[in-house]
C-alpha cells in the first residue's frame, strides 16, 4: 500500500468518529417534524472548525441543507450523500434516544445506524484526506440532506439547484453493512381518491358507493402487480404495487360518499410515478369503475427513482477494493429499499452505489437502534482510500 494511503488509514480517529456521532444523535431531528436544523448546526460548526468550506441552502421553513467540501471546484470530483433527519424515537428505548451511549463496541441513539454514523464517517475521512494533502483541484463533497425518511424535499432541491461543483462517481452513506450497493428499486407512493354519492343505506340504489368502487380498484391493483412478473428487472427483480390503506364513509347507515386508497409502488430504474398514476388511472377507466355518480383521480404523494450502476463501472470496482483493503472483503448487492441515490443518478447522470456502517435490516429504524464502533472506523477508512483513489485516476473513473 502506498505512502498516502497508509497515511490516511492512520489519520482516521475512532473516537473522533463517535464523538461526532453522538454530537448528531443529540441534535435530534426527527421527521415527521422538520426539526433537521439542530443537526445542521452541529455538522456546521464541526466541518468549519476543520477548515472545511460550508454552504447551507434552506429548502423549507427551518429545515436547510448542508453540503461541506475540500478540494478546490475546477474538475469534477467525489460526491458522498447523507440525510440529517431520522424517523420518530417511537417506545421501547432502554435509554434516551437522544443521549449517544456506547456498550460493548456498540454506539446506541436514534439515528446510529442510519445514519449519524455515517455521516460522520464521511466527515472525518474528508478530514484524513484534508490533512494528508490527497484533495487538489477536485471535491470531496458531502451533501446532508433534509426530509430521505418522508417525502425528499432536500434531494429534489439539490439536484435541481445550480451546479457549483461537478462529480464523477457517487457514494450514499446509507447502512449497508460494507457490502457495496449496485441498485436499488424506487418507490411511490400513490394516492387514489374516490368520490360518490351519498344516499340512505335503506335506499342504496339513490347513491352511488365510493367504498364499492375503491373495492373493485384494489382487485385491478392485485391483479397488475402479478402481471408485473414478466417485467422483471435482470438484476433488480420486478416492480411491485402493495395497497397500503383504504380509508372511506361517514357512517353505516349511508351510502359512501368518499373512499380513498394508498398504494406503494416499487420502481424499476426509468420508471415515472407520473406515468404509472396516468396508466393506472387509465386503467381504472377502461375497467368501467368511473361510472355516473363515481369519480376517481389518482395523485403521486411522494417519488424516489430507482438505479442500477453496471458492475463494471469504476465506481463499484473502487468500493469494493477500498473496503477490502481497509477491512476486509464485504462482497456486492442490490437492495429491496431505495434511497437518495436514484435521483443523483436520475438527475445528475452520476454512476452512485450505497456503502456505508450498520445493518438496515436489524439495527436501524427501531428501539435502541445503534451501530458498531469498528464499522464506523472501517468505512472512513473505506471512504478515504475510495475517494483518493477516485481523485488519483480521474480520467479512468469518469467510465460509468
Amino acid at each position: 500500500m502506498i505512502d498516502l494511503e497508509q497515511r490516511l488509514l492512520d489519520a482516521i480517529d475512532t473516537d473522533e468518529i463517535v464523538e461526532l456521532a453522538a454530537r448528531l444523535i443529540g441534535a435530534g431531528g426527527e421527521n415527521p417534524g422538520g426539526t433537521e436544523e439542530s443537526v445542521v448546526a452541529v455538522l456546521a460548526e464541526h466541518c468549519g472548525v476543520l477548515g472545511f468550506e460550508v454552504d447551507i441552502e434552506e429548502v423549507a421553513a427551518g429545515r436547510p441543507n448542508i453540503i461541506v467540501s475540500v478540494g478546490g471546484a475546477e474538475d469534477p470530483g467525489v460526491l458522498f450523500i447523507g440525510h440529517s433527519d431520522v424517523v420518530p424515537a417511537g417506545g421501547g428505548w432502554s435509554t434516551d434516544p437522544f443521549v449517544a451511549t456506547t456498550s460493548g463496541g456498540r454506539l446506541y441513539g436514534r439515528g446510529a445506524c442510519d445514519m449519524k454514523g455515517g455521516l460522520a464517517a464521511v466527515v472525518v475521512a474528508m478530514a484524513a484526506l484534508k490533512s494528508c494533502g490527497a484533495v487538489g483541484s477536485a471535491p470531496v463533497s458531502l451533501a446532508c440532506l433534509v426530509d430521505e425518511e418522508d417525502t425528499g424535499l432536500g434531494i429534489r432541491a439539490f439536484v435541481s439547484a445550480p451546479a457549483t461543483r461537478s462529480y464523477v462517481q457517487c457514494v450514499v452513506a446509507e447502512p449497508t453493512d460494507l457490502v457495496t450497493i449496485t441498485g436499488c428499486r424506487g418507490a411511490a407512493n400513490l394516492e387514489i381518491a374516490v368520490t360518490g354519492r351519498s344516499a340512505h343505506a335503506g335506499q342504496p340504489r339513490n347513491g352511488r358507493n365510493a367504498v364499492s368502487a375503491a373495492a373493485r380498484i384494489v382487485v385491478l391493483i392485485d391483479s397488475m402487480a402479478a402481471s408485473l412478473q414478466s417485467g422483471a428487472h435482470p438484476i433488480l427483480g420486478p416492480a411491485t404495487w402493495n395497497v397500503g390503506t383504504i380509508v372511506g364513509g361517514t357512517g353505516t347507515s349511508m351510502v359512501a360518499d368518499r373512499c380513498t386508497i394508498t398504494a406503494d409502488r416499487r420502481l424499476l430504474p426509468g420508471e415515472n410515478a407520473r406515468d404509472i398514476a396516468k396508466r393506472l388511472h387509465e386503467d381504472i377507466v377502461s375497467a368501467g369503475i368511473v361510472t355516473e355518480g363515481i369519480g376517481v383521480s389518482v395523485s403521486v404523494a411522494m417519488e424516489m427513482p430507482g438505479f442500477s450502476t453496471s458492475m463494471d463501472s469504476p465506481i463499484v470496482d473502487a468500493a469494493v477494493t477500498a473496503v477490502t483493503d481497509a477491512t476486509g472483503f464485504r462482497g456486492t448487492d442490490v437492495w429491496t429499499a431505495s434511497c437518495d441515490g436514484g435521483f443523483v443518478a436520475r438527475d445528475m447522470g452520476i454512476p452512485v452505489v450505497v456503502l456505508g456502517p450498520g445493518q438496515i435490516e436489524t439495527e436501524a429504524h427501531q428501539p435502541d437502534e445503534s451501530v458498531s464502533v469498528q464499522q464506523l472506523c472501517d468505512s472512513a477508512r473505506a471512504y478515504a482510500l475510495l475517494a483518493s483513489r477516485i481523485l488519483a485516476r480521474p480520467g479512468v473513473m469518469t467510465k460509468s
